[in-house]
């Protein structure tokens, strides 16, 4: 092995601690998007225009309109019911888009 100089010594411990802060930044960032919190089943028309950047009436409207998957649920004030959109519409949703006019959902 050759010998290193002092110098050279300390330029290499120092290319090692910038590299290893480097790798500690990126699996840092890495173990941000690990530890999110795991996905609701349903989503409320407010939830998912909010996840979507929509209005809660267009959200509400698209399923009176049947252009994307959502179903009526008991909301537990009296008789009044709301929609409920589940994680893997929205999923579909963002993959590919709102469905074609057509149908009315429930």
């Amino acid at each position: 092995m050759l010998d290193q100089s002092p110098e050279m010594s300390a330029t290499v411990a120092l290319e090692l601690l910038r590299r290893m802060a480097s790798i500690e930044k990126q699996l840092n960032a890495v173990l941000e998007r690990v530890n999110v919190a795991p996905p609701q089943e349903y989503y409320s028309t407010a939830d998912l225009a909010e996840l979507l950047g929509k209005t809660e009436y267009t959200v509400r409207e698209w399923a009176r309109a049947g252009r994307i998957h959502a179903e009526k649920r008991a909301t537990g004030r009296g008789r009044s019911r709301e929609w409920m959109i589940a994680h893997n519409e929205l999923m579909r949703i963002k993959s590919e888009g709102l469905l074609p006019l057509g149908g009315r959902n429930v």
